[in-house]
């Protein structure tokens, strides 16, 4: 028995990924909007205490806090991207691998302990792979 792959699912698979990146897109950026106008509503309640700082000198500090906000975005936008893409391209070699794996096994049953073996093998790299882009990820948002 074989096992068919849909022609329809990398289409599938790439659809929902670009449904969760909007998402995570779309969270950050709520998230550091909302982050934003609290630190400069805090910044021009401390800059009314200090009257040292002039109206442009305000102006150009919240332009700076609103930039460092959208930066948050793009970080967040690009981990999405990443962890995605490899989550999706692991599953779909990690599908075909064991399809592989059992047409294989049901072909040679007396070469079961091998076909396994290599299994095992090629999926742990695989997943190795999907965590090297997490690590990845993870240091885009918080080093970067």
């Amino acid at each position: 028995m074989t096992i068919k792959v849909s022609k329809k699912l990398p289409i599938i698979l790439g659809i929902i990924i670009l449904l969760l990146t909007a998402a995570v897109f779309a969270g950050s950026k709520i998230v550091n909007a909302s982050e934003a106008r609290t630190s400069i509503v805090k910044e021009e309640s401390n800059a009314a205490s200090d009257n040292s700082l002039t109206d442009e000198e305000k102006l150009m500090h919240a332009a700076a806090i609103q930039e460092e906000a959208g930066s948050t975005g793009t970080k967040a936008l690009a981990a999405a991207i990443a962890v995605g893409l490899a989550a999706a391209a692991g599953a779909i070699a990690m599908g075909i691998a064991i399809a592989k794996s059992a047409e294989g096994i049901s072909r040679q049953p007396e070469a079961e302990g091998s076909i396994r073996t290599t299994l095992m093998l090629g999926l742990v790299f695989i997943e190795t792979a999907i965590i090297y882009a997490l690590i990845v990820a993870i240091l885009i948002i918080f080093v970067m």
